[in-house]
């Protein structure tokens, strides 16, 4: 772009006849067609492209006029926007095209009481209001693919995990608009037929681990967890004493507990996969949630800073970083837990899949065995707690080092 403008005149203008793009500065040009048409153009760079966009014809925009339309593309330009975007925003208001992030948003509110923790809450949140902050000024139907892989493929290799789960929700959110008639045609996030032609496959790319803690080792980190009296550290040892996720940790509340039964119940909704959990809990897991009892009359077992609200999501990782542990994370002593009964009991192995809230067997396995094996479960969860113990840790042997934990 260059630094002089008002290069030309308005008489000027008026009489130049040359075919091709003549100067005024400033990125704005008078284009003069082969056949005598004459046009106004905006023109810049970005990523070191060139682009284009056209102001209107000469005889219906003014000199004056196009300059002025020159300077508010340059002030966009310079904000690091982009004029034809705006443009079309501009035309997609007018005509009651809502933008990718009004969708979004929309779509947030909506879907809110399907969540089964704030977790997932806040990771949906940050797939479209964060991750996806590119696409949220764009009025939604005119979303593309390129817009989309524009997004995703920053991602898609160092993170796909995530890339995977952002391209799911985008696709949500397109479909939602498509449902409100702001949209027609394909989905341009969607993965058959379509990305999936333009992206490496789901099963090629390199997925995350849990670091878990080798079974033998739990004994003294849970002597150490004690020597803290936060809630976080609490809620860690509970975590560890019933095999739970820690989403369902974090969601835990008091009407799911019957400390008369020693029976922790996890609603179909909070589960992952989406059925009802009851967890038979130890004698010292009962002793926990008993004496915070005593305490909290919230509605969570395990309450935030915040009145009414659970523990951060990242509450039980930051107990296992103050203890100094490396190789060892929250979700990981799932994994733990399931090669000590593996390794050490004589309890079958649907017993502790089934402890572990996972799906055991085809589906008419599945019909055929309909217990849930609660009381069966209740012995090897108290041998655990009691494995667990911290005057545990000098009666073992190490036998393996960390591991992935299951899912």
């Amino acid at each position: 772009m260059g630094k002089a403008v008002n290069k030309l005149s308005a008489r000027t203008a008026s009489t130049i006849t040359e075919a091709g793009r003549h100067s005024d500065g400033g990125g704005l040009y008078l284009n003069v067609a082969p056949s005598g048409a004459r046009s106004w153009l905006f023109m810049w760079k970005r990523d070191g492209k060139r682009r284009e966009m056209g102001l209107g014809s000469f005889g219906d925009i003014p000199l004056k006029d196009a300059r002025d339309l020159a300077a508010q593309a340059r002030r966009q330009v310079a904000a690091g926007g982009d004029p034809i975007e705006a443009k079309r925003a501009a035309a997609s208001a007018e005509a009651g095209i809502p933008t990718f992030g009004a969708v979004a948003d929309a779509l947030l509110a909506a879907k809110d009481r399907e969540w089964r923790n704030e977790k997932h809450r806040e990771q949906w949140r940050v797939s479209l209001q964060v991750q996806s902050s590119g696409l949220r000024s764009r009025p939604v139907n005119q979303i593309d693919t390129a817009a989309v892989l524009a997004v995703l493929k920053p991602l898609w290799q160092s993170k796909p995990e995530t890339a995977s789960r952002l391209r799911g929700r985008i696709e949500a959110v397109l479909d939602a608009a498509k449902a409100q008639g702001h949209r027609s045609g394909e989905n341009p996030a969607a993965w058959r037929g379509h990305l999936s032609h333009l992206l490496p496959k789901r099963q090629k790319l390199s997925r995350g681990h849990h670091a878990a803690m080798a079974y033998v080792d739990v004994p003294a980190f849970m002597a150490r967890l004690r020597d803290l009296t936060t809630t976080a550290a609490i809620a860690l040892e509970f975590a560890i004493l019933t095999a739970a996720r820690s989403g369902e940790i974090y969601g835990a509340r008091w009407t799911e507990i019957d400390i008369e039964t020693k029976v922790w119940t996890i609603p179909a909704h909070r589960m992952k996969a989406g059925r009802a959990h009851r967890i038979p809990l130890s004698d010292r897991a009962v002793a926990i949630v008993t004496e915070l009892s005593k305490s909290n009359a919230g509605e969570f077992v395990f309450s935030g800073q915040k009145a009414g609200k659970p523990l951060s999501h990242v509450a039980l990782a930051k107990v296992i970083a103050r203890l100094g542990v490396v190789g060892a994370t929250p979700h990981g002593f799932r994994s733990s837990f399931r090669d000590w009964a593996g390794n050490e009991t004589p309890f079958p192995r649907e017993i502790a899949e089934a402890a572990l809230a996972h799906i055991v067997g085809d589906e008419a396995e599945r019909a055929y065995r309909r217990s849930d094996a609660l009381e069966k479960r209740r012995g090897l969860m108290s041998a655990w707690a009691n494995y667990s113990e911290p005057s545990a840790a000098a009666n073992v042997v190490p036998l393996m080092k960390t591991r992935s934990s299951v899912a």
